[in-house]
């Protein structure tokens, strides 16, 4: 508690959802086959040009206006040079802070643990993606399908104080690329990468002033939300003990690497020794101007974001504030529940299906709801079989459970098993019967005043039918039985 953390991020987020790559004609596409989707001009051969994709701008425009950034008059992209085996050409084509980028000094709102907390933002910018390289004991592999991949890369003031702090941001930023058609964000597929930049200072000093701040020391390459976590953790605490032991002041600010496996920050260099990338103006893309008009445009497209789905859920839909959160965390959720509520569905019991109950499976199958054969008409169909008793709630889950790890429509299930929900009263009543005559003891339970005991009978019941007897038609012929009704 003697020491307060500050937190920046540069988050690196793929624009997936275009057809092309940001400078080439080369498909913008996720593949397994390495090497399938590539442009001579991916690869740096001599000769080609770079040609700007105006959907990425555009894409990039529209993340920049969403965090309240300043949107320049002219597009301007400079030369990053430097030579890595990713990068054959030896440079990269990218945005510095002057002139502007696609955005500067915006900022994102977001709920936190019950309170507002906002984040400034210090630039956003387009670039490109390198190639992908996997290194092996005597050999490395490269892959250019990742070359030439249009590149967000937003920028942070160092405004956060913990890693969940950070890991919150960065599921907010997440989310807003997804609603807005901007990326998948799937950091399964690589699309998302941070560098993390962590320093401390005693928490009883202005953090307004930057002369009060720690020495900064930055993370680089955490591909998931759990390393972020882990890495900005570790890196607390290493630097806490530097402060305790007096050593902290002699640190020199310094570049590091999360290692996964040792769970631990690894130094790679002093930023003393920082390269020097001698960026200057791209001489083969000329910069062009970005009309008022054409901003407004992108503004008026911008769609309904998480936070707003949220609210309609909660004012419009009645539903609990807990349901509307899960609900929009992952838009392909969201958008499954609003397909579900086209087939008149009534929204509370749509919201129990999804979050309560598919969710639940998805996560212990490991699943994705972009994975599975279930549709949204396929779910609704289920749900009105249990809404009309046809079925029971029980009988509901376990096909929707099989459907999942199948891959099959429910009903089909349902009809293949020849599931049915007894509804007779005549049927059940038998049924209570036989269970009451084999609970002679129950039945003096209830009467000396045990009316819990009903549920052990009514699980009797079902037993014997295997789940198939309608739960309520059965408390209720129970309950007449044993009062001698």
């Amino acid at each position: 508690m003697k020491y307060k953390a500050l937190i920046g991020l540069e988050m690196h987020c793929e624009i997936s959802e275009t057809n092309t790559k940001v400078f080439s004609g080369a498909k913008n596409s996720y593949s397994d086959i390495p090497n399938s989707n590539i442009r001579p001009v991916d690869m740096g051969f001599p000769g080609t040009l770079p040609v700007v994709n105006k959907e990425a701008v555009r894409k990039a425009l529209m993340a920049s206006m969403i965090l309240k950034c300043q949107q320049p008059e002219y597009m301007y992209f400079e030369r990053k040079n430097y030579y890595y085996p990713d990068l054959p050409k030896g440079y990269q084509i990218t945005q510095e802070t002057k002139p502007i980028p696609v955005g500067i000094y915006g900022e994102l709102k977001f709920d936190f643990e019950g309170q507002e907390k906002v984040v400034r933002i210090n630039n956003i910018h387009l670039e490109e993606d390198a190639a992908s390289t996997d290194h092996f004991g005597s050999y490395s592999t490269i892959d250019y399908n990742r070359a030439g991949v249009p590149l967000l890369e937003l920028v942070t003031y160092p405004d956060m104080h913990s890693a969940d702090e950070a890991v919150a941001f960065l599921e907010v930023m997440r989310s807003i690329y997804q609603y807005a058609g901007i990326s998948e964000a799937d950091s399964k597929k690589g699309q998302i990468r941070c560098d993390v930049n962590v320093s401390i200072m005693d928490i009883d000093k202005d953090e307004t002033l930057p002369s009060n701040w720690g020495t900064k020391v930055e993370i680089k390459n955490v591909n998931s939300f759990g390393g972020v976590r882990d890495a900005i953790n570790y890196e607390i605490n290493r630097q806490i003990e530097l402060k305790e032991d007096g050593t902290y002041d002699s640190m020199e600010q310094q570049t590091r690497r999360w290692d996964e496996e040792l769970g631990e920050t690894i130094y790679m260099r002093s930023k003393v020794d920082a390269i020097d990338y001698k960026y200057f103006v791209e001489p083969n893309i000329p910069k062009f101007k970005i009309s008022d008009e054409w901003k407004e445009e992108i503004r008026k497209s911008i769609p309904s974001l998480a936070n707003e789905r949220k609210e309609r859920y909660i004012k419009e839909l009645e539903l609990s504030e807990y349901d509307a959160t899960i609900l929009v965390k992952e838009k392909k959720v969201s958008d499954f529940f609003e397909n579900v509520l086209k087939e008149n569905i009534e929204p509370k019991v749509a919201s129990n299906w999804i979050s309560s109950i598919m969710l639940g499976n998805l996560n212990k199958l490991e699943k994705e709801i972009s994975d599975i054969y279930l549709t949204p008409k396929m779910l609704a169909d289920l749900i009105n079989k249990v809404t009309k008793n046809e079925i029971s709630i029980k009988q509901g889950k376990e096909a929707l459970l099989q459907s999942l790890e199948e891959d099959k429509d429910p009903n089909q299930i349902i009809s293949d098993l020849g599931i049915k929900q007894i509804g007779s009263i005549d049927e059940i009543e038998k049924i209570v019967l036989e269970v009451l005559t084999e609970q002679p003891n129950a039945i003096n339970q209830y009467q000396e005043g045990k009316t819990n005991i009903i549920d052990f009978l009514v699980g009797q019941v079902m037993k014997k039918t295997k789940g198939r007897a309608n739960p309520s038609a059965t408390y209720d012929l129970l309950k007449k039985k044993l009062e001698g009704k």
